[in-house]
């Protein structure tokens, strides 16, 4: 960086250079895995990593951002992103060589090597989380990031993916989080039947989101919203107001058997139209919001 903060000048020009194919290759999953480092694309992915890497730094932890390629174009338009870059590795880059390093035809002017940030089952569970979302069998990065971010909206603690899962680190479910990707904690590789046993040792209760279930959602809100009134002290067959780990399964097939039997309840989204059902992302962000909205306090 120069004095003013803007990236040092003679941007990196060469698109077939080693260092802008050594990025390029983190499109690639061997690649990622190798080194423990994914790409963020876009002034809003870039962004959000750049606040954490700060966030991070201030609190004496280590930063997640280890470069940051941009054009003069997209700073002049993004000002904000020059100073979230200090003391970062930050280049100015041509078009070409951005477009030779991105995922995408467009990366919007800038891109950032990230490391990875996912955290331990563990480190999960010791925080008391209220809610958290299991992705199980979740194949297509764009489903993935949507839930994640549905999660995020919804003010949930932890985004947990079983090993049959996506790769949450692929560059179109970093780019589906819109910056979501880095703002709430994320376990990869989990183990749903040992995830769901850890939940119930520590009170959390495991709902599995199941178009067939027999407890209708909306009937487990309008308990909760009768309780919360004081105007029913009738049990209900679950209480949503407490912390809750919900299931959500493969986009084509669901839950599959073991693992909605491995939950307390199957629950239901009801669906008043004539559409067959609701699609993974819609479904799981009516499940969070109503365990989001019931453990709100009065």
């Amino acid at each position: 960086m120069n004095e003013t903060g803007r990236p040092q000048d003679f941007p990196l020009s060469n698109p077939r250079a080693d260092r802008v194919r050594d990025v390029a290759k983190l499109a690639g999953r061997p690649a990622r895995l190798k080194r423990g480092q994914f790409l963020a694309e876009g002034p809003q992915a870039v962004g959000e990593a750049l606040a954490l890497h700060q966030k991070r730094i201030a609190a004496g932890e280590p930063g997640i951002v280890r470069e940051v390629f941009a054009s003069g174009a997209c700073l002049d338009r993004h000002p904000e992103l020059e100073k979230l870059a200090e003391g970062t590795n930050a280049r100015l880059a041509t078009d070409d060589v951005l477009a030779a390093m991105a995922d995408t035809v467009n990366p919007q002017g800038i891109i950032a090597v990230c490391t990875f940030l996912d955290v331990s089952l563990e480190e999960v569970l010791d925080a008391a989380p209220k809610l958290i979302a299991v992705l199980c069998q979740v194949r297509d990065p764009g489903n993935a990031g949507t839930v994640l971010r549905a999660a995020d909206a919804a003010g949930a603690d932890a985004v947990v993916l079983t090993g049959s899962s996506v790769d949450i680190y692929n560059p179109k479910a970093v780019r589906s989080t819109a910056g979501s990707l880095f703002h709430l904690p994320i376990v990869l590789g989990a183990d749903v039947a040992e995830l769901v046993a850890r939940c119930k040792e520590r009170g959390i209760g495991v709902l599995a989101a199941d178009g067939y279930g027999q407890l209708n959602l909306d009937r487990l809100q309008d308990e909760n919203a009768a309780r919360r009134l004081g105007a029913s002290a009738a049990e209900s067959a679950y209480a949503l107001e407490k912390p809750t780990a919900w299931l959500f399964g493969n986009e084509a097939q669901g839950l599959s058997e073991d693992e909605i039997a491995l939950a307390d309840h199957r629950v239901a989204v009801p669906v008043y139209g004539e559409a067959e059902s609701l699609n993974l992302g819609t479904a799981a962000t009516v499940c969070l919001y109503a365990s989001a909205r019931s453990q709100q306090a009065p």
